[in-house]
């Protein structure tokens, strides 16, 4: 095995140990299944040289595991993971560091290459149960890339730079975590000589569960244990297993994701108290609810047995109902837990239990979709469990924190975070209740991703959905009522204002995009499915020009505020520009079937819209007067409406089989309309379907979602509901 290996192993380290669960209390070690790749073995076949292919590779994973039902599409992903080292190192080089993409440009490039059997071995070998010390020798030879004994500056800074990306990838506040674990990795070097060696490496190592966690050796965190993430505390705070206070001047010790549990870093391996467990492990368990009484520091606050106050860090609290006790009250008083204000919303415990033996040392957090696999929910009378989607990239940072808070407040079962594995895996685990609601953490895109993966998940009720807005335009949340934008509102207001609102049905339109020549290759659409509106032309291209600047300076559009004077820098420039001027010219419209006369305007942009709001609030149909309203007939209006009489009469409705066609003149109307200088655009059209022909390439947006279009067909067409 090439040397290059051991550094291209740092890169997959991390980003393995937190997508892969172990089964069971499996008997097979490592060295068991390695022994059926040799001569005399069953599965030796399947070896080639040093290497095994991918039927060898499944395999493996199946025999070690011991389950045969090990998903198809993961054991590939892990399959592809392994391929070609040389490849990954050079890859990331070259700043790719998303894994997924290595995956599909690697599998382009090799799809026929095996994996060095020494490579899977090395790589479970440290998922098995060990101890610290053997883990921490065995990483030590992996980050030591030169083989001498020592890691240098440079194989510091290399492991420091994988902790960041481990870090950022389990949720933790990254800001400023770079200098303390610079530190921290200064101090394990005790003798100052500018390199640690393998003594000072473990001696360190042992103590330091931030490391440890970060390295991935601490990962195998069965139900019941903490989640541990480094924190910065604006207040004093006092260590729960030493009861000393935290000192420091940036990340003052850990916290723990799911209870706030508190401890100093060396404190961690002190025998903390444990976490409250998120599912029962028998059936006998099930619809019997019980607190999860976790130390906690009561700050002040008053026992709810005996209505004393609580001296600091002499109590504890339910994580599910919120209820604090004296440590000396917790046997008194009801052992049964309501669950408290949010009982309508929690999945508690006891709703939640094991459908195979082996899912008793199932790991917390590793794999959401192995573990909704093996979880069953039993239904919960006269409550509606809510299941969060949380999309940490929206909102800048407002994202992560949300995360973290419902995880606090809620089950953590029921929270997902949506770049670890989408939506599937949450979907799939409350696929059999009856009476659930969803809540999407995100922008317009995030609520459209969920909505589509919902039509493709074919289940068995469609729940209703609610939206916390954390994007930059939050159209359909605004009309809706979820407001504009997320402003730190304390979340158990929002989940009270989830449980009292009302049902409103949305119509949503499929669209079918057909290029005129084949061959002419453009961007690819982005949906097939318009819950907001969709456009050409001017605002597009205002769209299209931020979209791509987003994706090449991510750091420069990390506040709501930031990205709506990027929008505002693109809107200008597009007047002085008139990129789209003629817009006219280069397409013809037909609402259901009836052509569509534009001669009469002159137009940059063309808008249809499904809600009565778009670019972050504008109402571009607009409001119909009150005397207008009160002349419209109570007829059913016909497919299509094109005249410009009873077009000005016509009202908006978010579910009414219709779609408004809306033309813009320019980026100017478009702010006009914005800041309510003017009142709407120009109304076009009413239809219950639409055909739009280009002549030349134009940009084009769904629901925000931008892209540049050759010359082609586009048709909008109203999906049943179901």
């Amino acid at each position: 095995m090439p040397v290059p290996y051991l550094a291209s192993f740092i890169c997959l380290y991390p980003v393995l140990t937190f997508s892969i669960v172990l089964y069971a209390d499996g008997s097979l070690r490592v060295k068991d299944v390695m022994k059926e790749f040799h001569a005399g073995g069953r599965l030796v076949q399947y070896r080639f040289g040093e290497r095994i292919d991918a039927v060898g590779f499944s395999l493996f994973l199946k025999t070690y595991l011991e389950a045969d039902d090990f998903p198809a599409d993961f054991c590939q992903r892990l399959f592809h993971y392994f391929q070609n080292y040389e490849v990954l190192s050079t890859l990331e080089q070259v700043f790719i560091k998303d894994i997924s993409v290595f995956c599909s440009i690697h599998y382009s490039l090799c799809p026929d290459c095996g994996v060095y059997l020494k490579d899977v071995s090395c790589y479970f070998s440290v998922l098995e149960e060990g101890q610290p010390r053997d883990k921490l020798e065995f990483t030590f030879k992996l980050y030591d890339k030169d083989g001498n004994g020592l890691l240098d500056s440079s194989e510091v800074d290399r492991i420091i730079t994988q902790m960041m990306r481990a870090a950022d990838y389990l949720g933790w506040d990254v800001t400023e975590l770079r200098p303390v674990l610079k530190d921290m990795m200064t101090a394990m070097d005790a003798d100052s000589s500018g390199a640690v060696t393998l003594q000072e490496w473990i001696q360190g190592g042992m103590n330091n569960v931030p490391l440890l966690v970060l390295l991935g050796l601490k990962m195998a965190e069965r139900d019941g244990q903490h989640i541990w993430r480094m924190k910065h505390f604006n207040k004093p705070v006092y260590c729960n297993v030493c009861q000393s206070m935290l000192l420091g001047l940036r990340k003052q010790g850990l916290c723990c994701t799911l209870c706030k549990y508190t401890v100093h870093g060396h404190c961690a391996n002190k025998n903390p108290g444990p976490c409250a467990c998120t599912f029962v492990k028998s059936k006998k368990q099930i619809g019997i609810p019980a607190h999860g009484w976790v130390s906690a520091d009561c700050d002040s606050s008053k026992c709810h047995f005996c209505n004393k106050k609580i001296k600091t860090l002499a109590g504890k609290h339910c994580v599910w109902c919120q209820q604090m006790r004296h440590d000396d009250c917790v046997n008194f008083g009801s052992s049964s837990c309501d669950c408290g204000s949010l009982r309508d919303h929690i999945l508690p415990p006891w709703a939640i239990y094991s459908s195979s033996k082996v899912t008793s040392n199932a790991f917390l957090f590793v794999m959401d979709l192995l573990l909704s696999l093996l979880l069953t929910i039993a239904p919960i009378p006269d409550t509606h469990p809510l299941l969060v989607f949380v999309n940490p990239k929206s909102g800048g940072k407002q994202g992560e924190r949300v995360l973290r808070k419902f995880q606090y407040l809620l089950n953590p079962r029921q929270v997902y975070n949506l770049s670890n594995g989408g939506p599937g895996p949450g979907l799939h685990f409350f696929r059999n209740l009856h009476d659930y609601r969803i809540l999407v953490c995100g922008g317009d895109g995030t609520v459209g991703w969920i909505l589509d993966a919902i039509d493709k998940a074919d289940l068995r009720v469609c729940p209703p959905v609610a939206v916390l807005p954390l994007g930059t335009g939050n159209d359909l949340a605004r009309c809706l009522h979820w407001g504009g934008g997320y402003e730190g509102t304390d979340l158990r207001e929002i989940l009270k204002e989830v449980e009292e609102s009302s049902l409103v049905p949305m119509d949503r339109w499929s669209v079918q995009v057909i290029s005129e020549d084949p061959q002419e290759i453009g961007d690819p659409v982005p949906n097939e499915i318009i819950n907001n509106y969709f456009s050409i032309g001017v605002d597009a291209s205002i769209a299209h020009r931020f979209h791509s600047m987003r994706e090449k300076h991510p750091q420069k559009f990390n506040s709501r505020m930031k990205n709506k004077l990027w929008y505002f820098e693109f809107a200008t420039s597009e007047t002085i520009s008139a990129s789209c001027k003629k817009l006219k010219e280069c397409l013809s419209i037909e609402c259901c079937g009836t052509p569509l006369d534009l001669s009469g305007h002159s137009l940059e942009g063309l808008a249809v819209i499904n809600i009565p709001s778009m670019h972050g609030g504008s109402n571009l149909w607009g409001e119909a007067k009150k005397a207008d309203r009160d002349n419209v007939s109570e007829e059913e209006p016909p497919d299509v409406v094109t005249d410009h009489d009873v077009l000005k009469m016509s009202s908006q409705d978010l579910s009414d089989k219709r779609i408004e066609v809306v033309g813009l003149e320019g980026a100017i109307e478009m702010g006009q309309i914005y800041s309510g200088l003017k009142r709407a655009g120009h109304r076009l059209a009413q239809t219950s379907q639409i055909t739009i022909r280009t002549h030349k390439a134009l940009p084009m947006q769904i629901d925000g979602e931008p892209w540049m279009q050759p010359p082609c067909t586009v048709s909008v067409v109203n999906i049943p509901l179901k």
